[in-house]
């Protein structure tokens, strides 16, 4: 059976060949090393005690060097499994989530034309690197020389020239190659005015693009013509070239991102270059276009956390914002990005040249995580002055959010834009967190014992204190969102500021807000519940209260369910506040008018929150309960006695 081009490629790209081996061996700590992709073992082909069998991840091949077996993940396979090479493929696509395409009988043929047309883009390499060495080249070295780069790094990077003329296609057709496969491999062009094919590359520095396994499959040509009509020229698509699967410099810096524990990727060619002489030798760059998931997979593959390096003007952010929408579907744990924006008017090149290798390094090391790019994207140059557009900024994190495929990371970004919203409406309550929590109403100066002539008041009475009158409520509240988690959405600017006065709902309360996200009907009580270690909803309905209460079923009607939730969450609110000023009341030791007049507003919310409750009584009647006894020590004025 023949396969299309490119599947194989892109199946070794998918796996990694260490936990294709890890299925048959064991790893010898000491000597291996997984945060670069370097592993060791004792071999599975032969007998022996040392670790000699070696796995480079980053290069998807093993070597013994005791028997000299070696392969990648395909050849593993079929000699631990003595597998047929059809049978290996299809076992590895499985586990890479790749269909094996059907059977195409004309792939052999593809595959050999693509041979040839890599023996036609080698030639072209060494054409236009003697190139480089003529008179009339003159130009192009005086250019490399201006930008600072030395012969070894010309060598390195085999960068060439490409005269005015046709030059190259005369010198291939001498060696040999048909006039067709110039034209296929993307190096000449047939002219629209039916003259004979002129050169693609002309009056051009070129740079050669190897795929990863050191094949030149294009070139990249820049201009030496200021009025020319673009700088940067690249190979067309090709029978092997597809530029959103490609990255410059790709096969070199997969190599030395395992030394140096990390991938920079830069904008272009002279920016990789640069970075290269600068000793940032694990540097790549996309092709001419935003980067695509295919190559958020090589980079991948090479390091879990490439970090992007961006030009600071408006077009570099502007790639950056595409690149999360582009990245959100496919993280994973441990796979993620970083982002440097680069000083507004420098690229990499710029910032090595005026400020050295070093203010490089430090850029790159204080390179920021992708949630924040999220987050200033969305937030920045925004005046979030109206419930209207707070409401429309939640509505865009959550399409956002729901991108996210993986569960934990979802739930980390969920919980991580939480708690900036926190900051961004309610900045207030973030500063008062150090003198007084919006969940905790007791006071840091409130004394530790009741006073003697305050032990029959409300707070100290034993068994029937606040905590224990609020449980119901609290508990209703919680069920009520678990059942209806829509409504929780709904409400959840209330839900975050909403005080309680029992730390372990609080506790749940606060799992509820972080699982928001993911909320999906019946399924969030297993969520929350996983998270809390514990059946939510069965610590919920061990209240008889609660659990008798129609409205906060599953089945019941929405707006009722609404209604019920509002009402529990407003008296929630009035009563504690009364409970706040009662415990400042008696922390007083000069009581004066005014907090008489707050404890009086304090009750007249506790009886609007109660007016305003459902006529049925499912709920309301241990809240007006507590209402009533708070109203009895107020009016017993207590504290001036």
């Amino acid at each position: 059976m023949s396969l299309p081009d490119g599947f194989l490629d892109d199946l070794r790209t998918r796996l990694s060949i260490a936990d294709v081996v890890a299925r048959k061996v064991i790893w010898d700590a000491r000597k291996s090393n997984p945060s670069k992709g370097d592993y060791w073992a004792p071999c599975p082909f032969h007998t022996e005690k040392t670790a000699s069998f070696h796995v480079d991840d980053r290069k998807g091949f093993y070597y013994c060097f005791g028997c000299h077996a070696k392969g990648d993940a395909l050849g593993f396979v079929r000699e631990t499994e003595n597998l047929g090479f059809m049978e290996a493929v299809k076992l590895l696509a499985a586990e890479a989530g790749m269909p094996v395409p059907a059977s195409d009988p004309r792939a052999a043929e593809r595959e050999a034309k693509r041979a040839t047309l890599v023996d036609v883009m080698e030639a072209a390499v060494q054409h236009y690197k003697l190139n480089l060495s003529t008179a009339a080249a003159q130009g192009a070295r005086t250019y490399l020389e201006q930008r600072g780069l030395s012969p070894a790094i010309i060598e390195h990077f085999e960068i060439g020239f490409a005269p005015n003329s046709n030059t190259l296609s005369e010198h291939l057709k001498e060696k040999g190659f048909e006039e067709s496969k110039i034209i296929e491999a993307g190096l000449s062009i047939k002219s629209d005015r039916g003259g004979p094919p002129y050169d693609r590359f002309r009056g051009r520095i070129i740079f050669p693009i190897r795929d990863q396994r050191g094949r030149a499959i294009a070139f990249g040509g820049r201009s030496l013509d200021p009025d020319a009509r673009a700088k940067y020229l690249n190979s067309p698509e090709t029978p092997l070239f597809d530029k959103g699967r490609s990255l410059y410099n790709f096969g070199p810096a997969r190599a030395a991102a395992g030394k140096a524990g990390a991938l920079v990727v830069a904008e272009g060619y002279m920016d990789v270059i640069a970075l290269h002489q600068a000793g940032f030798a694990h540097s790549v760059a996309p092709l001419g276009t935003a980067i695509t998931a295919n190559q958020l997979a090589l980079m991948w593959r090479a390091h879990p956390e490439p970090i992007i390096t961006l030009d600071g003007d408006t077009a570099g952010i502007r790639a950056a914002m595409r690149l999360i929408d582009v990245a959100l579907p496919l993280l994973e744990p441990g796979k993620s990005l970083r982002f440097v924006i680069m000083p507004e008017g420098l690229d990499p090149d710029d910032l090595i040249k005026s400020a050295g290798a070093s203010a490089m390094q430090d850029l790159l090391d204080n390179a920021r995580p992708m949630v924040d790019l999220l987050w200033q994207r969305e937030t920045e140059g925004q005046i979030f002055d109206s419930p209207e557009r707070k409401a429309l900024l939640d509505k865009n994190l959550r399409t956002l959010l729901n991108k996210i495929g993986d569960f934990s990371i979802k739930s980390h970004y969920g919980q991580e834009i939480k708690n900036r919203r926190q900051t961004l409406f309610y900045p207030q309550q973030q500063q008062q967190q150090g003198r007084k929590s919006p969940f905790t109403p007791w006071r840091k100066n409130a004394p530790k014992n009741a006073m003697p002539d305050t032990k029959n008041s409300l707070l100290a009475s034993a068994g029937k204190g606040p905590e224990a009158e609020a449980r119901v409520r609290e508990s209703a509240i919680l069920l009520g969102c678990l059942n209806h988690p829509d409504l929780a959405e709904k409400l959840e600017s209330q839900l975050e500021r909403l005080p309680y006065l029992c730390p372990d709902l609080r506790q749940i309360s606060n799992a509820l807000l972080a699982t928001l996200p993911e909320a999906e009907g019946q399924e969030f009580n297993v969520v929350i519940s996983t998270r809390m270690g514990f059946d939510v909803a069965e610590k919920l309905l061990s209240i008889r209260q609660v659990a008798s209460n129609r409205h906060l079923r599953p089945d019941a009607e929405k707006d009722l369910a609404e209604q019920a939730l509002s009402a529990d969450i407003t008296r929630q609110f009035a009563i504690v506040g009364i409970i706040e000023e009662v415990r400042d009341a008696e922390a007083e030791t000069d009581p004066d008018e005014g907090l008489t007049w707050r404890l009086k507003e304090a009750r007249n919310a506790v009886h609007d929150a109660d007016m305003g409750a459902l006529k049925d009584e499912d709920n309301s009647e241990d809240d007006r309960e507590a209402a009533a006894k708070l109203q009895a020590f107020i009016d017993g004025k207590i504290w001036e006695k």
